[in-house]
């Protein structure tokens, strides 16, 4: 093949940041919402004494520590990509966003891997308080990440507080209106809501899994009993969120709704299209399923209220990809009824005493378990294809913020990149799913102060040592 047959070398330079964030986002997205869940747990055990949370803190742990390391590894990549392949974007927004970033450093990853140490090493050797403590600075270092780096991601959708200096470099006039710019508190209560949600699936999967083999497993009832409750209560807010971040999109990023929804032409009492098959050549949504009035009324509050179509708005503005955005966000949503439904499945059994009992709901659980990834993932795809062809929307397109970089050297570390990420993370990834399948037993080791752990009457079994699976005694610490 000529390299003239690949794509340009701009083409490959996205493609090649989309995949490492993509992959990198599979991470955070589910240990916010665990750190949290641990820190639920410890106080749970704390207040009660009951040795099942701590047992089911000491499952899911393992997998956090797995998870988080994961997590850092692959996102320093990410900021290497933006001095070998847009060092112009960088040059341009560093004033700006470059210090949010360099917060998240210093007041969220400083805290979490400050205290991951204590965290996940120090429950037979320091304090209940302490190591309470830092539980929860570790779960509240996660969520100070997810602060500083939204609000840097935000501020390039609907950028504020800012000047621009005469050789184009956007210079922070407010910091105040930086960080917490229109789109900013919509994005952060979505996302974080998001991550809780993706938790929540993932810990139900693993919990409904093992009640199929044993459903008298108090550990597995206790973490499906928790995460249905999570996506009975959090998933309908989340429609919510996700109603009010899109309004927030309709007044500041006309274009990018307009391409969500697959409209083309500016109308009033607006359809609401289900499917179809946006055609930016023809200007129409082929094969288009509809609600009459339906998108009037949830982004106007009002049936007959008018929405602008993609006509409205310059060619050359429109998002480059308008059938990845339009199905990207299909599958978000689809995602979200799912775990709408989910919730309310398990609010019905357990009102009839069988939550734990239908093994319809546990199959349900374990076939939503990867719902939340796939939910997140497609939302990023709508709101990064949505953006383009800007970096900085309406101010700085992306052919403008590449750098200088022939396209062999890109094509080149996308395929080294390919080939790291899938042997290095798949195999993390199946780690991951060798310690789910592991059935949540009771641990043997006693809580902070040498004090032996209370079993209610339930004969301890052996702990696993890494040893591949194989059942033997850990050796005494």
């Amino acid at each position: 093949m000529s390299l003239d047959a690949l794509p340009s070398a701009i083409d490959l330079a996205r493609f090649q940041f989309a995949f490492t964030v993509v992959w990198h986002f599979l991470f955070p997205a589910f240990t916010i919402g665990l750190a949290s869940f641990l820190a639920v747990l410890e106080a749970l055990w704390l207040r009660t004494g009951d040795p099942v949370f701590l047992d089911t803190f000491k499952y899911w742990l393992k997998v956090f520590a797995v998870a988080f390391a994961m997590g850092v590894v692959s996102g320093i990549v990410m900021s290497y990509q933006f001095g070998t392949n847009w060092s112009v974007f960088a040059d341009k927004v560093g004033p700006t966003i470059g210090p949010l970033l360099g917060y998240e450093v210093l007041t969220a990853f400083f805290l979490e891997a400050g205290f991951l140490g204590v965290m996940l090493f120090g429950l037979n050797r320091v304090g209940r308080g302490l190591h309470f403590l830092a539980t929860c600075l570790v779960a509240f270092g996660t969520t100070m990440s997810a602060f500083w780096i939204l609000a840097a991601n935000s501020w390039m959708h609907t950028p504020r507080g800012y000047t621009l200096s005469p050789d184009g470099r956007f210079m922070p006039e407010s910091w105040l209106a930086i960080i917490f710019n229109p789109s900013f508190p919509y994005r952060f209560a979505h996302t974080l809501t998001g991550a809780y949600l993706t938790t929540a699936m993932i810990v139900g999967a693993v919990g409904a899994w093992h009640l199929l083999g044993d459903r008298r497993n108090p550990r597995a009832r206790l973490m499906f009993s928790m995460a249905m409750w999570m996506a009975t209560v959090v998933a309908p807010v989340q429609l919510v969120l996700g109603d009010l971040h899109g309004g927030n999109t309709f007044h500041h990023q006309p274009a990018k709704l307009a391409a969500m929804e697959g409209h083309f032409e500016t109308q009033r009492g607006a359809p609401a299209i289900l499917f179809g098959l946006p055609d930016a050549a023809a200007g129409e949504t082929r094969y288009a399923v509809e609600i009459p009035n339906l998108a009037s009324l949830y982004l106007t509050h009002d049936p007959n209220g008018e929405v602008r179509g993609l006509k409205a708005f310059p060619r050359d503005t429109w998002p480059t990809n308008l059938p990845l955005v339009f199905w990207a966000f299909r599958t978000m949503v689809g995602m979200g009824m799912g775990m709408i439904a989910l919730g309310a499945f398990s609010l019905l059994m357990r009102r009839h005493g069988r939550i734990y009992e239908n093994r319809s709901l546990h199959r349900f659980a374990v076939a939503m378990g990867p719902s939340g990834l796939i939910a997140g993932t497609a939302g990023w795809i709508v709101t990064e294809g949505g953006r383009q062809p800007f970096t900085v929307y309406g101010l700085l397109r992306t052919a403008e913020s590449a750098s200088p970089i022939a396209q062999p050297g890109v094509a080149a570390s996308l395929l080294a990149f390919i080939l790291v990420y899938f042997t290095v993370f798949g195999a993390g990834v199946w780690y991951l799913f060798r310690l789910f399948g592991q059935p949540p037993h009771p641990h043997e080791e006693g809580p902070p102060g040498g004090q032996p752990v209370r079993t209610a009457g339930i004969t301890p079994a052996p702990a696993l040592a890494e040893t591949g699976g194989r059942a033997m005694p850990r050796p005494a610490e």
